[in-house]
This record gives structure tokens, sequence and C-alpha cells, in this order.
């Protein structure tokens, strides 16, 4: 029986989980290593920090979900990995493996900019659940007294969509409120240009974006590199300063310590066209963990996004092509990562595609329209639905 530890209980991880004990039953001993005891479904983080989910109608609890599929679940954080030994160490034991697959997300590296780390309340962060949760309580206070609001991204960024969908969020909230003329909105963002989103931009979305922030009257700043934020006021690197009541930023990301070693300079992992290591052949890695380059040197240095929607169809390539070599058979075809996003714009949303990611495409779309929301907020049913009953094979 081959033993297989995934490190990880999200996207990539459930994913992987749940399709190698399909694709492998009792030929596999699976074990999933996480430090939270529940899945977070991360695109619905937004609108919990606009108070319009609740944590419990995002989140599942692992332990049921995985042992009633017979994978174990050790609560856990993972604190290192000997990949010549094969052994995983988690705060308690250690791990030995046949296969690993690292779908850990990132390292947030608020270290990076003075006064970004959302624990000293100056700027918030809406990337995990208690970020989210600890950005509403900011976002309701704010409302009793509104100012200005500064939002975007700092240097070195490749998850850009959850600022984008803050500033349309606040924006849409606060007119409904009739609060919108209270609080200027500025976003602020180390992008090349509006709508680029670390992948060169996708069809017409520069100009799309333009005319959204035009019309919502939200001013913007690109190639920007921020210094520092101190209470009240945000530095930009070329000496400019833009005072705020509110601030919600995006920081760069790096590979998380325990197997930030196997990696790149910034702790991705290098990976094959099936997600294994280009070292260690029985270690995968799937979604933010992955080294992917920029498509382009931008003038101020911004990373390559990597979705849900992307994350889930590494993981399934990855437990493909693991059972393949289990059971002897042939190995999925490699194909190039595609994305699929749809992004919330308030009152309105917006439809993103990419074959491949990076260009040249040999297709693309950006649209923009109410059903795109509604689109939205069906997906997030769904596949709360399917992770809860581990059914991974569906799309």
């Amino acid at each position: 029986m081959a033993k297989i530890v995934i490190l990880g209980g999200s996207f990539g991880g459930l994913t992987a989980a749940f399709e190698l004990k399909r694709l492998l039953g009792a030929k596999a001993d699976v074990t999933v290593v996480c430090d939270d005891d529940k899945f977070v479904f991360i695109p619905s983080l937004p609108w919990l920090a606009m108070g319009w989910r609740k944590a419990e109608d995002i989140t599942i609890p692992l332990r049921p979900i995985l042992e009633r599929k017979g994978i174990n679940f050790i609560n856990e954080a993972a604190v290192g990995v000997d990949a010549d030994s094969s052994k995983v160490k988690t705060t308690s034991q250690e791990l030995s493996y046949d296969y690993l697959v690292i779908a850990t997300g990132p390292h947030l590296a608020f270290e990076e900019v003075p006064g970004l780390m959302p624990e000293k309340g100056i700027a918030e962060c809406i990337f995990t659940l208690p970020q989210a949760e600890k950005a509403n309580k900011a976002w309701n206070k704010f409302l009793e007294n509104p100012g200005a609001i500064v939002t975007g991204s700092v240097q070195g960024v490749s998850c850009f969509g959850p600022p984008y969908e803050y500033a349309f969020e606040i924006d849409a909230e606060l007119r409904r409120m009739g609060l919108r003329h209270k609080a200027p909105i500025i976003f602020v963002t180390s992008e090349p240009y509006i709508g680029h989103f670390g992948i060169g931009g996708l069809r017409n979305s520069k100009r799309v974006m333009e005319d959204e922030f035009s019309n919502r009257d939200i001013k913007f700043i690109v190639n920007a590199a921020v210094e520092e934020i101190t209470p009240g006021e945000l530095k930009l690197k070329d000496g400019s300063k833009i005072p705020f009541k509110l601030s919600m930023f995006a920081p760069a990301m790096k590979g998380v310590p325990a197997v930030a070693h196997l990696g790149n300079p910034r702790g991705f992992i290098p990976v094959d066209g099936r997600y294994r290591h280009t070292k260690y052949k029985n270690i995968f890695a799937v979604g933010v963990t992955v080294a992917i380059a920029p498509p382009e040197q931008t003038p101020v240095p911004t990373g390559v996004p990597k979705t849900g929607y992307m994350t889930v169809k590494m993981a399934k390539t990855s437990a493909a092509t693991i059972a393949a070599e289990i059971k002897g058979s042939a190995f999925p075809a490699e194909v190039p990562i595609d994305v699929f996003c749809l992004m919330d714009m308030g009152n309105t949303a917006a439809y993103m595609k990419a074959n491949p990611l990076l260009p040249p495409r040999q297709e693309s779309a950006f649209k923009e329209g109410i059903y795109w929301k509604w689109g939205k907020a069906l997906f997030e049913k769904y596949f709360l639905w399917k992770i809860r009953h581990g059914l991974s094979n569906l799309p």
C-alpha cells in the first residue's frame, strides 16, 4: 500500500486527497496534514469582510469529510520536510511517505513592508478567515465616521483579484448607504496598468477596468511600490504620502517555511508539466506553492496568480499521475494550465478566461455583467456542496 502525505486542506489538498482515494482505493494510505481544522472557501472572503457572508456560510470541518472517505487527518502544522529520506515533520510527529503532495498555500510576506501586518492594526488584509473577520470589524468601525480609503497591492503581489473586489464592493456598499461622498477611494497597485492582474492583461481588461474606475470615481496609482504604512498614512517609495481612514492591502507571497527549502529563492517549487518536483520525483506541488515565471518584467515586481480553479486542475493532474505510476498505467497528458475566474465588482461582476494562463493565448475572454455575479454566488454553493461530499471528480 502506497503511503501518500498531503500538506494542506484547501482547494489543492482536498482535491488531491479525494482524487487519490477515488483512483486508488485500498492501494493508497492517504493522510492530510493541515494546521486548520476547516476548509474555507477563500474566494468569498471579500464578501465576509463586507458583512455579506458569515464564517459558517463558507467553512466546512475537515475531519468528518476526510474520514468519511477513508482519509487520515492530522490537525497539525508541518514544520519540515526531509526530501532525501521522504519524511515530513509535524509539531508532534514524523511521517514517512512514498509520495508527498505539497498544497500548503503561501506564506504571506507582511514583513517585507513595514506596517503591513494586519495584527498591528494599521492595514487590513482579507486573505485568511481571521483576517477577513478582523477586516469586517474595521469596516463596521469605519462606517461610524467615514473618511478616505486606500487599498490595493504592494510590490511582489501575485494575487490581485481580492483588492479589486474589495475596492468595487466598498464603493457599492457606500453608495447603498448614501455615504460614498464621505469616503474618497484610492487604489494603489504594483501593476504597470489597471487590469494587468500579473498575467499581462486579458483582452480588453485594461480599458474595462479604467472605465469602471472612472465611472465609480475610484482614483488609481499604478507602478507603485509601498515604502511603509503608518497609522493614517501610506508612504510610497517615490516620496508620495496618502492619508487614509481605512486601508486594506494584499501582501507579496513566499513559500511556507516547512517546504521553502525545496523551492527557488522565494520558496516556490519548480515542477514539470504534471506538477512533479524537478528534482524529487516522489514530490508534487500544486497551487500557490508552484513556481511560475511572470510573462514579462514590470517596472515594479509583480507575480503570477494561481487561482482556485488552477489549483484544482493541478491537483487532479498530480493525483492522476501518482495513481498511474502506482498502477503502472499511462500518465495523463501534459496540458498547459488555463484559468477561469469570476471577479465580483460590487453590483456586477466580471468573467475572465485565459487559455493558456500566460500569453500568447489560444483563447481569452473578459466580460462584465450582473449574471456573472449570480454565477459567482451559485459557484460558491456548488463548490462547498462538492467538497462536503468529496466529489472531486465533478467539474
